[in-house]
């Protein structure tokens, strides 16, 4: 078995911080690999570059890459990300894999061509290894866009003598997002039809990029405990649940982590007032800051917090169905995010009804986001479901108590604190259901109002929480080690 000191790892992902974002997964690409190469792995990081990185880069090779009855060239440029540890600087090498006709737009996904450019990724970063002399123990694939480097390595370089022993790990950052397409998306990967079955890619009449990865990977994570056994549920699994139930004895959940040198509220340029738990009460400069700058009355009121994508899996109905009872409540509500249109227009027009209880900022700003987690009392996600989640990690981070439903990475990560007085950290609700939400928001408010002493330690214990990456590092460690097992023992 691979020690830790010499594991090789390529990591593979569609998105990573700080150069393409669109959520969560670009969050944990961009600092997890960090975290692992403190910790002695040699982890490069392989992704699209898209028109939006602007960075200079470093050259490094090019070749075609072929894609059906057709070649494209692949240019592959470096850059490194830089982090400081205590034994100096860590840089986690970025490959870019560019193509002009597939990468050189604005945006990053939603694409007509979507299928043709993440197989380009797939092909392209397996294509990439010998020609800059890295060969991994193991890839790390991410979410849909990559499922099919898992196949590939079964289907077409299993005899490969430079690729015959990579070993592979597949995380679910979201089991919403598969990447189906038609059947003719085969013609892509240039294999067979024979693996055109619903044992292995086929899904419902299409193939499928997330079940590539899910049938073929050695190992399967997401991305909390919890959620690993809510998706093999019907209610979750999003038609994948019978293939993830045949594999469920490889998969895992390791809860994600934030990165503790990004979201310190000590040091943090973005917000209005550095704090830490010694000097936490310094927090109330940001609530007062953060009201004047949504123009809301500047007062000693409890702040909710909310930032989010706007979608249906956020839970955003439940607030606006008890909307009118909330703004009852001697509260103020501030809002940031983007998404779907119905969710946006309610919004804005819950500010202007209630101009002087409502903050809404109805775009992407992270800045504003930080001052949000900075500046509120209270941090609300109501979600249908979450596989892990950061929000309430990052709000923990803040000083800002998380009300929460129990589901994925949630129910993981808070505990209600009118169950244990002692480990809670936040408010759950366990029912989809606005009037649970309603009393999970009233028990916070009751404690806020009434007991001040108490909150403030709930706060201060929130403030000392280690959701750093430390801990899920070491876990992928020990996953990294049980997929090369399994590969090294299989035929």
């Amino acid at each position: 078995m691979t020690g830790e000191n010499n594991l090789k790892v390529l990591f593979v992902s569609a998105e990573v911080a700080p150069f393409a974002k669109t959520g969560g997964l670009a969050d944990v690409a961009g600092s997890l690999p960090k975290e692992l190469a403190l910790m002695g792995i040699d982890i490069r990081v392989a992704m699209p570059r898209y028109k939006l990185i602007k960075s200079d880069m470093e050259y490094v090779t090019d070749f075609a890459v072929q894609i059906g009855g057709k070649k494209e060239t692949c240019i592959v440029r470096k850059e490194k990300t830089d982090d400081k540890s205590k034994n100096g600087a860590i840089g986690v090498p970025v490959y870019f894999i560019d193509s002009y006709n597939y990468f050189d737009r604005s945006g990053i996904y939603c694409y007509f061509d979507d299928a043709e450019r993440f197989a380009f990724l797939c092909k392209a970063a397996l294509e990439m290894l010998p020609r800059i002399n890295f060969q991994p123990d193991i890839i790390h694939c991410n979410d849909w866009h990559t499922g099919p480097i898992c196949m590939l390595l079964n289907e077409v370089y299993k005899d490969h003598p430079f690729y015959k022993n990579i070993a592979t790990i597949y995380t679910i950052h979201n089991l919403e997002y598969q990447g189906n397409f038609s059947g003719d998306t085969l013609k892509l990967f240039n294999v067979g039809y024979e693996i055109f079955t619903p044992e292995k890619v086929e899904f419902y009449g299409m193939f499928s990029f997330m079940k590539a990865g899910l049938v073929y990977a050695d190992i399967l994570n997401t991305v909390s405990k919890e959620y690993s056994k809510e998706i093999q549920t019907e209610r979750y699994g999003e038609k994948m649940e019978g293939v993830l139930q045949k594999r469920s004895e490889d998969l895992y959940g390791i809860v994600n982590g934030i990165s503790y040198k990004e979201f310190n509220p000590e040091t943090d340029p973005r917000i209005y007032r550095n704090y830490n738990a010694q000097n936490y009460k310094l927090k109330k400069d940001n609530k007062y800051a953060l009201q004047r700058e949504l123009g809301l009355p500047v007062t000693d009121v409890p702040v909710i917090g909310l930032v989010s994508r706007l979608s249906e899996q956020k839970g955003l109905e439940l607030i606006l169905d008890k909307l009118e009872d909330l703004m009852k409540l001697d509260i103020q509500f501030v809002l940031l995010g983007t998404g779907d249109e119905h969710y946006e227009t309610a919004f804005r027009n819950a500010k202007l009804v209630y101009p002087k209880k409502v903050g809404v900022y109805i775009g992407f700003n992270t800045d504003l986001a930080q001052r949000i987690y900075a500046g509120c009392d209270m941090f609300l996600m109501p979600s249908r479901f979450e596989p892990c989640g950061l929000g309430q990690i990052i709000s923990l981070r803040y000083g800002a108590i998380p009300i929460v439903r129990a589901t994925g990475g949630l129910a993981e990560t808070i505990v209600d604190f009118d169950d244990d007085n002692v480990n809670g950290n936040g408010f759950v609700f366990k029912e989809f259901s606005s009037d649970e939400m309603l009393d999970a928001i009233k028990r916070a408010l009751k404690l806020y109002n009434e007991s001040p002493d108490v909150w403030s330690n709930l706060v201060k214990r929130a403030l000392v929480l280690d959701f750093s990456w430390s801990r899920p590092a070491k876990k992928y460690i020990e996953l990294y080690e049980r997929a090369i097992k399994k590969k090294s023992t299989k035929g």
